[in-house]
């Protein structure tokens, strides 16, 4: 069997299993890996494949791309282990190159006030974007918050059931709550549901994604609910506010999770120093 029948054979015995984007991937990195090598799948050592990795890297292929090639490599031998193609695995000593860390996107506070700008003729709107980020829920949590698990005079609301099901309280600002005040006075029905439908129903999540496409349009920068969420624990980080407050407002799981926002604070520092320095 040459290299294009083993992966032809490879790809149609997992077709159920992968996406076609995954198949399509895959084929396209397989055949790179072997047009780059020379050889035939059963004389791969992991020699070739390291040699491989350094070329890649050596052309200026990121991390995460040069992951998703190895990872076909990987899967291709690891089912030729398992039709008996191969007596041994050339990848199983070859280790993943490193990931990585990209910083997430975030508004800047110009950015924030444009949007809060643009927003301010709908109290709808203004009030959801100011909860987003006052708040730093994720859109499925705050699309599900009950009339009854905001404690006014605290400033708290009671998320019921963030990630894995996990249950936290969130606090707002003064700012926060008259918008959210606003929007409930000129609302003309009820609902149990702090945003919702005329028909009183929760908002849909689609509804939510095509309004910030819309205002992505308007303003000219990218804008969805999850930045207003990294724009939230980025201002909190710039202000030296302590990781592990933030992870409990977030509802991190484990801190890991939360660190990126240390860089984001040590990345806005340099860019300061870097305008007084100019």
């Amino acid at each position: 069997m040459d290299n294009l029948d083993a992966q032809q054979s490879f790809l149609l015995d997992n077709q159920h299993f992968y996406s076609s984007e995954t198949v399509r991937s895959y084929r396209i990195s397989l055949g790179q890996f072997f047009n780059f090598c020379g050889k035939d799948y059963d004389a791969i050592k992991p020699s070739n494949i390291r040699v491989w990795l350094s070329h890649m890297e050596g052309e200026g292929f990121k991390p995460r791309t040069i992951n998703l090639k190895l990872s076909a490599v990987k899967s291709f031998y690891q089912y030729c282990m398992e039709e008996q193609k191969i007596k041994k695995d050339p990848t199983i000593t070859i280790e993943t190159p490193q990931k990585e860390e990209t910083l997430p996107y975030y508004l800047s506070k110009r950015r924030l006030a444009l949007l809060q700008e643009l927003v301010k003729g709908n109290p709808r709107d203004r009030a959801i974007v100011e909860t987003l980020y006052t708040t730093g829920v994720r859109i499925s949590e705050c699309l599900n918050i009950r009339m009854e698990d905001i404690k006014w005079e605290s400033r708290q609301i009671w998320i019921r059931k963030g990630k894995g099901n996990k249950e936290r309280f969130v606090l707002f600002t003064h700012e926060c709550a008259e918008r959210l005040n606003e929007y409930l006075e000129k609302r003309s029905f009820e609902s149990p549901f702090l945003f919702a439908s005329p028909r009183g129903e929760s908002l849909s999540r689609c509804l939510i994604d095509h309004q910030f496409r819309e205002f992505s349009g308007e303003l000219g920068f990218k804008v969805t609910p999850h930045t207003l969420r990294h724009t939230f624990a980025a201002h909190l980080a710039e202000k030296n506010m302590p990781q592990s407050y933030i992870q409990e407002l977030l509802g991190h799981a484990n801190i890991n999770s939360t660190h990126i926002y240390t860089r984001l604070r040590e990345n806005a520092r340099k860019k300061q120093y870097d305008r007084y320095q100019t």
